[in-house]
Parts: C-alpha cells; structure tokens; sequence
C-alpha cells in the first residue's frame, strides 16, 4: 500500500534587514489575501501617524527631561566625589596630628637622653635625631596647613555645585510637570490608538510586520506605506510617490488602482496604496 508523504512548509526566519522588495513573494504565498494585508499595512501607518500627532505634542521635552537628569545625577555624583576628597584631607589631618603626637614623645625622650650622655659623638648623634624628628614634625604640620586650606577650597567647590543641583533640580521638575500634563491631556487617545494599533500589529505576520517597523524607523517622515501625491481639490490623486515623490509609471498606476498587487516605489522602496483601499 503506498503511502503518501506528509509535507509541511518551512517557515523563513524573520530577517531585521528584510525589506518590502525582499518580502514580494511571502505576499503572494501567504494565507491573506495581498489586498487585505494592504489594507491592514495602510491602517496601521494611519495610526502610526495619529500616534505621532501626539508625540509631536510634547516636543523636545522628553530629551530636556532626560538631559535634566543626566545632568542632575552627574552633579551629584560630583558632589559626592569632593566630599570623599574632603574625607581624604580630613583623614590626612589626623594622621598627622597623630603623627606629631609621637614625634613629640620621642623628641622628649632624645632631649632627657642628652643629661646623660659621656662623649660629644653621642651628643652629636642625639642631636641629629631630633632634627630629624623636628623636620618631620614640621611636614606634618605643613600637611595639616595645606590639608586645611584645600579643604576649604572643595566646600567651596560643594557650594557651587550644590546651587548647580538646585537650580537644575527646580528646571527638571518645571519641565516634568509641563510633560506630565500634556501626557495626561492625552492618554486617553494615546491608549485608544495603541489598542488599534496592537489590534493592527496581530493581523500581520512576523516578516511583514519587522519590514514596516524597519522602514518606518529608517525613514525621516516615519511613513512606510503611503498614497499617491498630489491630490487634486476635486479628490483625484497624482502620479507620485506619498513618500519621496518620484513619478510612478503608468503601469504600477494601474496595480496600484486595483489595490491586489503589492506596489513598491523603486526609490524609497516604500510601499504605495490606493487611497481609497478602505
């Protein structure tokens, strides 16, 4: 009895590189129909714009936020840094002084030592140990002088960058209260469009969906699918490209009417629709 052979189709891995152009066949082999995945694609990027809409709301005040931080936490982490120098300056002070209290001891006990002493080489080398002793006390009472005074200078360096962190803490709370009440002003249409953008999203397969969000990002308008440009007061659309506006010939003119083939722009490699595909 013969047996029949089972074949299953091999799934290609989704490629970051993938383009529309590389994806024209997976179109074509794909379970939905190329005309409703056009229409889903062509949702999508309406939504990705409304999207945008929003985002273009809040300006240049998410970057200021994120740079008012960055500055704030470097500032602290100055601030940190010379209060461990002033920590060091201060540990060196009493190493010193500590050090001068033995010093002193010893120089008691060399200068007792010179009462008894029976020859002037004894004399001599007695003497020459509480030079010694003299000048190193000496470097230690010059490290505590300039211990001192360099700690002086860095609370001083503590106050500049205190007032530093205060004025830049006070810009960082302006702007993240004028952030936070134009995300609130619009969250609920922001929530709404990412719904429908999600609802979207899951219609489309791995590969489509990893070639539109490369292209969208790559590109300086965020527009992966567009229409034909320009249009006409009476509604009629051109004969260009919606994305670099590059003439499109007669014939893609026609696919892209029919809104069944997959129509991409061979400068941008957009994809382009028919406007009324909805």
């Amino acid at each position: 009895m013969a047996t029949t052979k089972k074949t299953t189709k091999v799934q290609t891995p989704v490629d970051e590189r993938e383009t529309f152009v590389s994806l024209r066949k997976s179109f074509a082999d794909n379970e939905q129909s190329t005309q409703e995945k056009l229409k889903v694609l062509y949702s999508l990027q309406a939504t990705d714009i409304d999207i945008d809409k929003l985002v273009q709301l809040r300006g240049e005040l998410p970057e200021e936020v994120a740079s008012l931080e960055k500055e704030v936490e470097s500032l602290k982490a100055k601030y940190s840094h010379v209060e461990e120098l002033i920590a060091g300056f201060n540990a060196n002070i009493e190493a010193a002084k500590a050090q001068i209290v033995e010093l002193d001891e010893q120089t008691v006990g060399y200068r007792n030592q010179l009462a008894n002493i029976s020859n002037s080489r004894e004399f001599d080398s007695i003497n020459k140990e509480i030079e010694n002793l003299t000048l190193l006390r000496n470097i230690a009472e010059k490290t505590i002088n300039e211990s001192k005074e360099s700690i002086e200078d860095r609370r001083r360096d503590l106050d500049r960058i205190q007032d530093r962190i205060t004025i830049r803490e006070a810009d960082l709370l302006a702007k993240k209260e004028e952030l936070d009440t134009i995300v609130e002003s619009t969250s609920k249409e922001e929530k709404a469009l990412q719904a429908r953008r999600s609802e979207y999203s899951a219609k489309l397969d791995e590969r489509t969906l990893s070639a539109y969000e490369r292209i969208r990002q790559s590109t300086h308008n965020h527009l992966a699918v567009v229409t034909l440009f320009p249009k006409g007061d009476d509604g009629t659309y051109g004969d260009a490209c919606g994305g670099c506006f590059h003439t499109i010939i007669p014939q893609r003119l026609i696919d892209i009417a029919s809104g069944k083939k997959l129509v991409i722009c061979e400068h941008c490699g957009r994809i382009i629709v028919n406007p009324d595909i909805q």
